[in-house]
């Protein structure tokens, strides 16, 4: 492991000087085909609340351009001293005329909120069917906009969909939520955060499930899993998603790209920044992962700090903290802010904790990622107390993520000393292996079939089955696939080269067909169709003998018999 000193010396006018180098030489990548979705607000707008806040809000939203207003009470005028009642009636009588509708207790429990800005749907369950309240209180299919004055707000996302607005938001009062609702009126665009690669998502394959990361840590609750022809699949809702990125860090194929910028972009900028900062003469060089709105300017930061602007914390997770460090960064340090989602926080410290036990797997100083409170400008600024890992030079090739990381952690255990032990993760991260018991394999190649990525392999001339672990992602779809539950996987990642090896998990002499010698599966595969199918009237008697047969002669065998028995209906 890297020895660990207190302080590294540091020349802050040297490395300034090279910082400003290494960032007019290289510019941070922007989306250069900016996609974009709309909202258009006309200003249907539905106030919920207790009926005093309810009807206090409309009064103060009345000449505000809203379109129409609708009232959904949780609670009627709660008792009030006897000096303020003639005040209520006042209230009641400004807004008599506004429709609205009282929910019951159980109607509480049966009400279901969707959609966002200018297009949401707010249903009531009952017996007889669904009411939407759009219809029965505006004569309308949606509203556009939802002011909840509740304390226990209707939705209880973290992030919840543009156009709803909550009092119950942290660090908002009740006056400047109701001048934002205001605003909420017109036409609205954002950026679409996101781009999807169906083909290498590890969700679904073969009517099975696998892997569920982004689900888990979205915080907007803007992913879903959809049922689709063949097999369920990942959509992403563009109208309620904002950007926080976690699911395309959480995400262990690259199915889920980030665009503002490309990952793989935002990855090469940072190493070439490195690179160009070497050349500069620049020293000890800090990578800092931070939220670039409200971002600090760099005559504000030591030379040795080179920052990384994101639109979100969670679009770069602890692939993009180890390539920093395999090219050439001392440390890494990811400065958290104010108001973060807590399914956020809690993702980048799932992060850290998966990055710093890779690093001390492969022979380095965990202590090299940190996370930094919001406002921590000591340990922001802080000289680095670790050396530079060795030859900085580090170039990715190609677009595919997982690939990318592997070169990254190849290049890691190079420059440490990787002990050779399978080492723990946190819970679902996509490092491990698997096992396959021979005795229950009959290489079937079902596991193949589902794997999303080239972990799993068949052979070409012969009955193989192959792994390679450094492609694993723990999906879980081939044991999931395995007829024969031959397959058991195993967490954890192997700090071994073994890692990046293809090794033979079973393999049989390839059977061949009885009449023309053709080896077209392994012994065990006809076998288990023979004892399976023993019984069925197709292959009774003499028939069975098919079951031996390649694809071709069984064909040729069933037409010799219709010919010499025309009569018969046999099948094949």
């Amino acid at each position: 492991m890297n020895q660990r000193i207190d302080v590294m010396p540091v020349n802050d006018p040297h490395n300034r000087q090279a910082r400003e180098a290494a960032y007019q030489q290289v510019s941070w990548p922007v989306n250069l085909t900016p996609a974009s979705v709309g909202y258009h607000s006309d200003g249907h707008a539905l106030i919920v609340g207790n009926e005093r806040e309810a009807r206090r809000a409309a009064r103060a939203l009345s000449g505000r351009g809203l379109a129409s207003v609708s009232l959904l009470l949780t609670d009627p005028i709660p008792a009030v001293p006897a000096a303020a009642p003639a005040n209520d009636e006042g209230l009641l009588a400004a807004t008599r005329s506004l429709p609205h509708h009282a929910l019951t207790r159980s109607e509480r429990q049966a009400l279901r909120v969707d959609g966002y800005l200018g297009l949401f749907t707010v249903t009531l369950a009952r017996a007889e069917g669904p009411v939407n309240l759009a219809k029965a209180l505006a004569n309308r299919n949606h509203f556009d906009q939802i002011l909840d004055l509740g304390e226990v707000p209707l939705l209880t996302l973290e992030l919840p969909p543009p156009g709803y607005v909550a009092l119950a938001s942290p660090g908002h009062d009740r006056a400047t939520l109701i001048e934002a609702f205001a605003d909420l009126v017109g036409e609205f665009d954002k950026p679409r955060y996101f781009q999807i690669g169906p083909q290498r998502c590890a969700h679904a394959a073969n009517g099975r499930l696998g892997c569920t990361r982004c689900l888990d840590v979205c915080p907007a609750d803007a992913i879903h899993s959809h049922p689709g022809r063949i097999d369920a699949h990942i959509e992403i809702d563009p109208f309620r998603c904002h950007g926080v990125g976690s699911c395309t860090s959480a995400c262990p194929t690259g199915a889920i790209e980030f665009r503002l910028p490309d990952t793989h972009r935002q990855q090469d900028t940072v190493l070439a920044w490195l690179a160009a900062y070497r050349q500069a003469g620049g020293e000890t060089p800090v990578v800092r992962f931070h939220q670039a709105e409200g971002a600090s300017s760099r005559e504000d930061t030591p030379g040795h700090l080179l920052d990384v602007p994101l639109e979100e914390l969670g679009a770069a997770g602890h692939d993009q903290w180890l390539t920093a460090l395999a090219g050439g960064a001392t440390e890494v340090r990811i400065q958290r802010h104010h108001d973060m989602p807590e399914r956020l926080t809690s993702f980048l410290e799932e992060q850290l904790a998966q990055a710093r036990a890779l690093l001390s797997a492969l022979g380095h100083a965990p202590e090299r990622i940190r996370l930094v409170a919001p406002g921590g400008l000591e340990t922001r600024d802080a000289p680095p107390s670790h050396p530079p890992l060795g030859d900085p030079l580090l170039s990715l090739h190609g677009t595919d993520k997982r690939e990318r990381l592997n070169q990254v952690i190849t290049r890691l255990g190079e420059q440490g000393q990787p002990d050779g032990r399978r080492h723990a993760l946190t819970a679902g991260a996509a490092h491990g292996g698997l096992q396959v018991a021979s005795t229950a394999c009959t290489l079937c190649m079902a596991c193949v079939a589902t794997c999303p990525t080239p972990a799993l392999g068949a052979g070409n001339d012969s009955p193989r089955l192959t792994f390679r672990e450094a492609d694993c992602v723990q999906c879980g779809l081939c044991a999931e696939a395995c007829p024969e539950q031959a397959i058991t996987l195993i967490p954890g990642f192997l700090a071994d080269a073994a890692r990046t090896a293809r090794r033979v998990c079973h393999e049989e002499p390839a059977f061949a067909c009885i009449r023309c010698g053709k080896p077209f599966a392994s012994a065990s595969t006809i076998a288990t169709i023979k004892a399976k199918l023993a019984d069925h009237p197709y292959f009774a008697g003499e028939a069975l003998a098919r079951l031996e047969m390649c694809e071709d002669c069984r064909v040729r065998d069933v037409w010799r018999d219709m010919a010499r028995h025309p009569e018969s209906q046999l099948k094949v």
